[in-house]
């Protein structure tokens, strides 16, 4: 009787934490599954509430905030009311503030959607922003690319900040495509650390390069 007693004080509770474990891979894989078709639905907006939830109710994973950072961003790069820019990258920098919180340590992942911050508010106004957010996008591509030297994403960011500066400021598609080229042949040999960790780019990579010929 005590051995079964104690089997159930263990296992049980072991069981719980696995069966938590597959529910918030099962939410967070339904979530992702929807990130390819919303630059076409535009419910960047909604997937990032619904990557938040996920973070709220689990705590003490990095992954549902930097989602809901991640879509949250794309949802002020793809926005043309520019007076409505700002306070969407506020939102994105906050919630990537708490994925970087909750992961505790520098991360290639959240040095990307750092980037993409600044590059949205650089968007707002080009000319006279640059000289701030253009310095504060291109060292965070940096860091991520230090941090991880396998992660294609920060290379093809870098291809398409050349993709859409101008010839005259050292950009243009000639400089861009070999840089997408690049990226491109690093998402055919990166392996992501779960089903759940990020591994978006490759298809965005594979357009710009076709825009590039």
């Amino acid at each position: 009787m005590k051995r079964i007693l104690f089997i159930l004080v263990f296992v049980l509770p072991g069981m719980g934490l696995l069966a938590q474990s597959d529910k918030y891979n099962t939410a967070m894989t339904q979530q992702i599954a929807k990130m390819d078709a919303a630059m076409q639905n535009g419910n960047f907006g909604e997937l990032a509430n619904s990557f938040e939830r996920i973070g709220e109710a689990e705590k003490t994973q990095w992954l549902p905030y930097y989602y809901a950072a991640y879509c949250q961003v794309m949802l002020a790069l793809t926005e043309k009311d520019k007076s409505k820019v700002d306070a969407l990258a506020d939102r994105a920098e906050a919630l990537i503030t708490k994925s970087e919180a909750i992961a505790g340590a520098d991360n290639s992942e959240v040095s990307v959607v750092k980037s993409m911050v600044a590059s949205a508010r650089l968007m707002v106004d080009p000319q006279t922003r640059w000289m701030q957010y253009g310095q504060v996008s291109a060292s965070h591509l940096e860091k991520a690319k230090q941090l991880d030297p396998s992660n294609p994403r920060p290379v093809y960011l870098e291809g398409q900040s050349k993709f859409y500066t101008p010839q005259e400021f050292g950009g243009g598609k000639a400089v861009a495509a070999p840089i997408f080229e690049k990226a491109l042949t690093m998402f055919d040999s990166f392996k992501p650390a779960s089903g759940i960790h990020p591994a978006w780019g490759k298809e965005a990579t594979r357009y710009f390069l076709s825009q590039c010929k």
